[in-house]
Parts: C-alpha cells; structure tokens; sequence
C-alpha cells in the first residue's frame, strides 16, 4: 500500500532531521504538528543534497550528485520515488505548490560545492547564499503560511533575511572545517590565513543586519510556525553572541558550539517571551 510507504518516507526524514541536527530538530518540535512533518520533509530533501558534496570524500561525488539530481526532478515530475527522501519532499512540494525555482536554485549552489572553492565577489557569494539558504527558508515560509500567497509575499523578503543569517553564522562556526578539509572560503574579500578581528566584525555586523530584517518577519507569522522559528533564531543568535566573544584566531582553530544544557535554557526563556508576546 502506499500509505505504508508514504509512512515510512515520513519516517526517515523525521530521522534524518533528528539524526543531523539537534538543534533544528528542537526548534522542529516546537511548531504546530500539522506543520512539523512537512518541515522534516524539506529539511531531509536539503540535508541529503548537502551530505554528498560535504561528506562523501570516498565516493565520486559529482556521480552521486547526479543520480540525486535525476531522481529528484523524476519525484516531482512523477509524484513518487523509491527513493524515500524524496518521495516525502515530493508530497511537500506539491501540497504546497512550492515553486520549482527555488529548488533548482538551491541544486545549483549546492552543485557549485563540487568545484568551487572561492566565492571572490559580493556577486557570487550573494548568489550562492540565496540557492543554499534563502530558497530553503522560502520553502518552509510555504508550509508556514499554508501556501497562502498575499502572506508569503508579505514575508518573502524577512524569511530571506533569515535564511542567510542563519548561513552565514554557519559559515563563521564552521570555518575551520571548511577552509582546512574543504578547501573552501565563502566570504570575499577576506583573508582567512589572515583572519583579523575588523575582518571578523564585518561579518558579525552584516549578520546582526540580517537578523533584524528576519526577527521583524517572525513576529508576524501564523501561531503555528511562530514559537518553532523564534527558537531557531534564538538558537543561532546564541551562537553569533560566542563567536562575537571568540577571538578570530580561535575561530580559526575550532568550532563553536551551543551545549545542550544552554538549548534547553534558551527553549525555557524563549517560551516565556513568546507567551508574554515579548518578541
């Protein structure tokens, strides 16, 4: 039956989401369940495309790649996959009729990983940002806003907002893992064997910018995704006010992280805020 099958698609991305990230996962949980499941949805779609050019160093990558890409467009096309991933992203994308532009988008940011190492021009890295980040925070605005238009016109451009502040924080946190077993640097004009404090403080301000733009976005969303979101981004907030306080040459040799202890507290002390409409 295909019900079982549908089932058990929902199921692995549910897992992928918890198994990936704990942080995410977290925020996950906090919204509305008739939400959530197309949320882990979209997330184990991007989180599956990222793993093979982030992690996949034994394998041919750019084959791998490919046979994703394929199954993909057939999934969308045919409204189904073996491919159990995809078979849920697929149900996500029609249900809400996500435009196949910001997958495509987001395919092709995550296709420059292969081959690309250097992002030299604001062009670029603005580019690159948008398929790998702000397509993906416009596709959760979709299930958000139930596929409401006037809604996700209104909020289209925080939710973008959003989306690169949250990669860009990724960025600065994962710097060493990037520029030292990737062999890549996303910010242009900017050194990283000569990573300095003024260079450091450009990025945080363009970050903080963003999430200015984003927080203004999230106070206006459906009750269902509110509370899940306004986690996220105190999450990551979090994180930017550690790298804020970490030296550049640190940033440099490790990789900031958030105990769990801290992700609770920041869950209790957001929940308040939001029950007390303090956002």
């Amino acid at each position: 039956m295909k019900a079982i099958f549908d089932t058990v698609s929902y199921q692995c991305s549910k897992t992928v989401t918890q198994s990936y990230s704990t942080s995410f996962s977290l925020a996950t949980k906090m919204l509305s369940n008739s939400i959530r499941q197309d949320i882990y949805n979209i997330y184990g779609f991007v989180r599956f495309a990222d793993e093979i050019v982030d992690s996949f160093h034994d394998y041919d990558k750019e084959l791998l790649f490919n046979n994703f890409s394929n199954d993909l467009e057939l999934a969308l096309e045919y409204k189904i996959s073996l491919n159990p991933i995809l078979n849920a992203f697929q149900e996500t994308f029609h249900r809400y009729d996500i435009d196949k532009s910001l997958v495509d988008a987001f395919m092709k940011s995550m296709r420059l990983d292969l081959y690309k190492q250097n992002y030299l021009t604001d062009s670029e890295y603005k580019d690159y940002i948008y398929g790998s980040a702000d397509v993906v925070g416009l596709m959760c605005l979709k299930v958000f806003v139930k596929g409401d238009k006037e809604k996700y016109n209104e909020l289209k451009d925080s939710a973008m907002s959003l989306g690169s502040a949250f990669q860009k924080v990724n960025f600065l946190r994962d710097l060493k893992a990037d520029f030292e077993d990737l062999s890549r640097t996303y910010f242009p004009n900017t050194d990283l064997n000569q990573l300095d404090e003024n260079s450091k403080q450009r990025i945080i301000d363009d970050i903080e910018s963003d999430f200015a733009k984003g927080l203004n976005g999230i106070k206006n969303l459906p009750i269902e995704a509110k509370f899940g979101v306004f986690m996220a981004y105190r999450y990551y907030r979090q994180l930017l006010k550690k790298l804020k306080k970490t030296p550049a040459l640190e940033i440099k040799s490790t990789r900031i992280r958030v105990p769990n202890y801290k992700k609770f507290e920041l869950l209790t002390r957001s929940y308040v805020k939001y029950q007390l409409n303090l956002l």
